[in-house]
């Protein structure tokens, strides 16, 4: 009798296991790539997505400057920006 590639006992359970193995190995592969990508992109991002506090205080002052907003607007908003969050 020829055991081995072709003529083994293992039947069709082997290889649906085999296949489900290497559908969980390649997926856990993608999903490291993808977290590593994902930590790196947003520790360098992270700036440039969201204004620092004191980016969005100098345009409240650029803006009660030109008049855009008055005496009261100012302080209120203000006092919003320099709460902890």
């Amino acid at each position: 009798m020829m055991y081995g590639w072709y003529g083994g006992d293992w039947g069709i359970g082997a290889w649906i296991a085999m296949a489900l193995m290497m559908l969980v190995f390649w997926g856990g592969v993608v999903t490291v790539v993808v977290l590593l990508l994902r930590r790196t992109h947003t520790s360098e991002g992270s700036n440039l997505l969201r204004p620092s506090h004191h980016d969005a205080e100098r345009i409240l002052n650029e803006r009660f400057a030109r008049g855009e907003i008055d005496e009261e607007e100012y302080s209120t908003r203000r006092a919003a920006l320099r709460r902890p969050e």
